[in-house]
């Protein structure tokens, strides 16, 4: 079974409850959800949170304990889902495999402010696709809440406080210029906008989802009937999309790995061709030895008779011009042993890299199947030596990209830094928003190139070697570059004005001074290294 899937529907296949295709599966509607929410509410009140399981990258099982009752369960299992093309919400009835891997900040945050938590109540908002699971008792002893957006590409999960104020989401908001992000951490959680879709009027859930072939699992098989067929309908399309997404990314693996166990072999094989010529390497050896007396020092190459063809027609042998006639000989026989020593694991190569060609042409014949289970397959592969073991990025340890910054930053003497401008536009930007009044500016005087923008502290004088340092950097990053020369303006950023209209890096000055200056090739390239 796959982690996060539906074991019946794995199960029935080609069943009733999944007659269509994943993609023709409806997604729940505003109606659907209401439905749902009735179900679940009276099951759920009152429940302790005992954990929240993570299913990444989407989906989350909350595992929660009912009041003691005599006939009552032990625990029950909500699912919630925002994925894309699935999102759900239903009571998990049917086994799921328990995640193995890294899980995201999320979820531990969900752990971390709901385990030990009531259930209080859940509701949906706006008679829209949006439910609200609402928690006392929490850890930090403040109201919580769980808002589960089910609203197709745009679902996500977002933990709220007391004031609905964001304290956490599953799916982050794109990072896009000229976009105010709906929901943003600190700040009070607002409904998506549009309209709630299809409520009331729209068809049933049982008019929808057909019902389930088989019963849910367990003694009691009418707790939650319409959260059995989302499970099966919608969660077993969810599967089945996830069979084939694993289906092709196994696939692709494979077939990487075939192309370069293919390459392998063949280069395997050419190897193979030299050593079979060790005999001849011997024999050409003894023919040299034959003759060594005859042989000089700075001779390239030899003609003598073969004996070991019939006939003993010429044979010319190469030589190396500085090595004396012995060492030349002894080349042809060490040579003639390193090529006996590498047959037998010549041969162990070529062996288990024919083996590991035709375990991957099986492993994609297999992969075709849809009968097969591409999770096992991929395990399977593994533990035989096939594939290596995928690697699952941890979301907790990926970095956001810095944001591009419009110089580069050097430092010359005194640990001073010096930041040089990218572009004309970059170089606006460095002298007028990221410099500071006192910096002092440089730019070539006679030929266009960067700015330079040298860092000084508050009251800080410049030493003159790095200001001599900071003008190489503008005369190389210039096209006097060529000559290694150049006058270059010095000046206070604050004595450094745009004109209005002006070209992108063309400026005014109002002070400052003019100095030549000669590049140092070794210095220059010590602070270019950095």
């Amino acid at each position: 079974m796959e982690p996060g899937g539906s074991g019946v529907a794995l199960q029935r296949g080609r069943g009733a409850g999944l007659r269509q295709q994943p993609d023709s599966i409806p997604s729940l509607q505003a109606g659907h959800v209401a439905e749902l929410v009735a179900e679940l509410q009276p099951l759920l009140k009152g429940c302790s949170v005992r954990e929240i399981q993570p299913l990444p990258p989407r989906d989350l099982l909350l595992i929660v304990e009912p009041p003691p009752t005599p006939d009552g369960p032990p625990i029950l299992r909500l699912r919630l889902s925002a994925s894309p093309e699935t999102a759900r919400l239903h009571l998990q009835q049917d086994r799921v495999l328990v995640h193995d891997g890294p899980e995201g900040p999320f979820f531990k945050l969900l752990n971390e402010e709901l385990a030990g938590a009531t259930v209080r109540r859940v509701e949906q908002v706006r008679g829209d696709r949006i439910v609200r699971l609402e928690f006392g008792a929490t850890p930090s002893g403040r109201r919580r809440a769980l808002m589960a957006e089910l609203v197709g590409r745009h679902s996500n999960l977002i933990l709220v406080g007391p004031e609905d104020e964001v304290l956490g989401l599953l799916v982050p908001a794109p990072t896009r210029k000229a976009h105010t992000p709906r929901i943003v951490l600190g700040q009070a959680w607002s409904p998506p906008g549009g309209k709630a879709g299809p409520g009331a009027d729209s068809a049933s859930l049982a008019e929808v989802y057909a019902e389930p072939d088989a019963l849910p699992p367990g003694p009691v098989k009418d707790r939650a009937p319409l959260s059995w067929r989302v499970e099966c309908a919608v969660g077993g399309a969810a599967q089945l999309n996830r069979r084939d997404s694993l289906r092709k990314k196994l696939q692709s693996r494979a077939q990487r790995k075939l192309t370069r166990a293919r390459g392998l072999v063949k280069g395997l094989r050419k190897r193979s061709s030299a050593v079979e010529g060790a005999e001849r390497v011997q024999q050409d050896g003894e023919l040299l030895k034959s003759v060594v007396g005859t042989l000089k020092r700075g001779q390239s190459s030899v003609e003598v008779p073969d004996w070991f063809t019939e006939g003993a027609p010429p044979r010319t042998l190469e030589l190396d011009p500085r090595r004396q006639p012995a060492e030349n000989v002894q080349r042809y026989f060490d040579r003639h042993k390193k090529l006996l020593r590498g047959r037998e694991s010549l041969e162990r190569e070529l062996q288990l890299a024919q083996d590991k060609v035709t375990g991957l042409e099986a492993l994609l014949l297999a992969a075709e199947d849809d009968d097969q289970d591409p999770a096992a397959l991929d395990a399977q592969a593994v533990e035989a030596g096939l594939l290596d073991k995928p690697q699952e990025a941890d979301p907790r340890k990926r970095k956001a990209p810095e944001p591009r910054k419009p110089y580069l930053s050097y430092r010359v003497h005194g640990d001073l830094e010096a930041r040089v401008g990218r572009t004309a536009k970059d170089n606006d930007d460095l002298t007028f928003r990221h410099a500071r009044g006192n910096d002092l500016w440089m730019h070539t005087a006679d030929c266009p190139g960067s700015h330079v923008v040298l860092r000084l502290e508050r009251g800080q004088e410049a030493p003159q070697e790095a200001i001599l340092e900071a003008g190489m950097l503008a005369v190389h990053f210039s096209p006097a570059r060529q000559t290694g020369r150049a006058q270059v303006h010095v000046a206070p950023v604050k004595q450094v004005h745009k004109p209005r209209g002006a070209k992108p890096g063309l400026v005014t000055l109002s002070g400052g001074k003019t100095m030549h200056v000669r590049v140092k090739q070794t210095r220059l390239a010590e602070l270019l290294r950095g």
